[in-house]
């Protein structure tokens, strides 16, 4: 099955990435005629569009490591708020879509909103990515100053923090700091895939009470 992307038409096979020169008005006519569609992922930055249609162990991954996040702070006591899809844009510069964001120290001040005004609210605290087809690039956050990201690639989690205008690779998290973060998504992966999501996160739940 081939890729097709006409003014009328955008089809992507699954696992598809497609890049495209364009403008920023392009960008925005390709995001109008997707309309709400989660499908194709779609990207601009520096003269180009990127396409790309997610494969089904995407979404699943996204699913269970935001679980995972949301397991950890719940059990930390923290406040938050989270977002998927979400599409981040800065005009004529940068438009991304993060596969899943939370906002944690920052969650008051877009709470309750149904719009958020890129450049002026804050940008989320933590985006999580999954990269099945060499989509992403965490650069693409720099922009933004989204203070870290979680990308998943080659059943790896890898950490990147902020430092002043470059991202760093970290082994831990900001917001986990006496967690390790990467065991967990690894070991909540493996039993949803044995299992099922639900048992991976009712595991994780029952090995953070009992070291309380």
């Amino acid at each position: 099955m081939f890729a097709v992307v006409t003014p009328d038409t955008i089809h992507l096979p699954p696992g598809a990435v497609v890049r495209l020169p364009g403008s920023w008005q392009d960008y925005q006519a390709l995001n109008e005629q997707l309309g709400d569609r989660s499908s194709p992922r779609i990207k601009y930055r520096d003269g180009e569009i990127l396409l790309m249609a997610p494969l089904p162990e995407h979404g699943r991954k996204v699913s269970v490591i935001a679980d995972v996040i949301k397991v950890l702070l719940d059990h930390l006591g923290r406040e938050y708020e989270a977002f998927t899809p979400i599409t981040m844009e800065l005009p004529q510069e940068s438009g991304i879509e993060p596969d899943y964001c939370f906002y944690i120290e920052n969650w008051e001040a877009i709470a309750g909103k149904n719009r958020i005004n890129w450049g002026v609210d804050p940008s989320p605290d933590l985006v999580v990515e999954i990269d099945i087809t060499s989509y992403t690039d965490v650069n693409d956050y720099l922009p933004y100053k989204v203070p870290e990201v979680w990308l998943f690639r080659k059943s790896q989690l890898v950490i990147y923090r902020l430092q002043g205008d470059v991202y760093t690779i970290e082994t831990s998290s900001r917001y986990f700091p006496n967690i390790n973060v990467s065991e967990i998504v690894t070991e909540s992966l493996k039993i949803a895939y044995e299992r099922n999501t639900s048992a991976a996160i009712r595991e994780l739940r029952r090995k953070l009470a009992s070291e309380n």
